[in-house]
């Protein structure tokens, strides 16, 4: 029985790209993505505790505790198993929220796989996965922990292998709101659906010097929007591409070296955060399910 599981990493990703294929009746928007993991985490700490409780012990400033994706993840995997356990959790927490990079997502998947292995749960990845998507769409890919071409809400997964890349990643310090992203009437939702077999023919290329095939969607709406976001664009134009992950505020950019990544973060403006990143070909705790 493990009683405690230190440095547990919940590492970030990036979508390579994103379209909006779609519109749901209900609202929801159809979409298609590769999920790239990199090598940038938050680190969870989880201690068993034997009265049930789950307890956040360092919750982060303006997040009630109940609130938090790793909490209601443990609440979510008690009920389902009836366990009488419970636990302690602990973030040290590096990834910005409102990133694009799924930073709370991951936590909170990082939650389940842990959890599973703790509580001895033996659950089956499939089945994480289905309880993963009640807590967001992006829950699921990181407990699939392979890199991903995606469709659907972002739930269906299908593994690819990747080149290795090295990113620079710069969050301009906004919180971009995903919502009203998603209600902006100028929002493209008619991006013509392309096959996994297309993208893996253009996996070896720099995907970022293919806008007019694979692009991020969100990407325009989010710049009228957020001018820093527009600023981070223009600084890497200087140089080389770039584009937004996610539903932004994060953008990176693809070098061929780590030293390529780290000079050009030497540059960047103090008012932004910048972080080299290295991809992986899956998520650290892959064989915890």
């Amino acid at each position: 029985m493990y009683e405690i599981l230190r440095d547990c990493p919940a590492p970030a990703k990036l979508n390579l790209f994103l379209h909006i294929v779609g519109r749901r009746p209900n609202g929801y928007h159809e979409l298609q993505t590769v999920f790239q993991l990199i090598d940038w985490a938050d680190t969870l700490h989880f201690e068993r505790r034997s009265d049930a409780r789950i307890v956040h012990t360092n919750p982060l400033p303006g997040v009630p505790p109940e609130t938090d994706l790793t909490v209601r993840a443990a609440r979510l995997l008690q009920e389902h198993c009836g366990v009488h356990f419970g636990v302690d959790i602990a973030i040290e927490k590096r990834l910005p929220a409102g990133g694009g990079i799924g930073g709370g997502s991951s936590d909170a998947a990082t939650t389940l796989l842990a959890l599973n292995r703790m509580w001895q749960l033996d659950l089956p990845r499939a089945e994480l996965q289905t309880l993963a998507l009640k807590l967001g769409a992006d829950v699921p890919f990181f407990v699939f922990g392979r890199n991903a071409f995606a469709e659907g809400l972002g739930e269906e997964l299908y593994a690819v292998d990747l080149p290795q890349r090295h990113f620079l990643v710069v969050n301009p310090r906004v919180h971009v709101a995903t919502d009203k992203i998603f209600r902006d009437p100028l929002l493209t939702r008619d991006t013509k659906i392309v096959t996994m077999a297309f993208f893996l023919e253009h996996a070896s290329k720099n995907l970022l010097e293919t806008d007019e095939i694979f692009r991020n969607d969100m990407q325009a709406a989010v710049t009228r929007e957020y001018a820093e976001v527009a600023a981070v664009i223009d600084w890497f134009r200087t140089f080389t591409m770039a584009r937004m992950t996610g539903s932004g505020a994060s953008v990176f950019a693809v070098f061929d070296t780590k030293a390529e990544a780290e000079a050009a973060c030497k540059r960047l403006p103090e008012r932004w955060l910048g972080q080299v990143t290295t991809s992986l070909a899956e998520h650290p705790m892959f064989g915890f399910a």
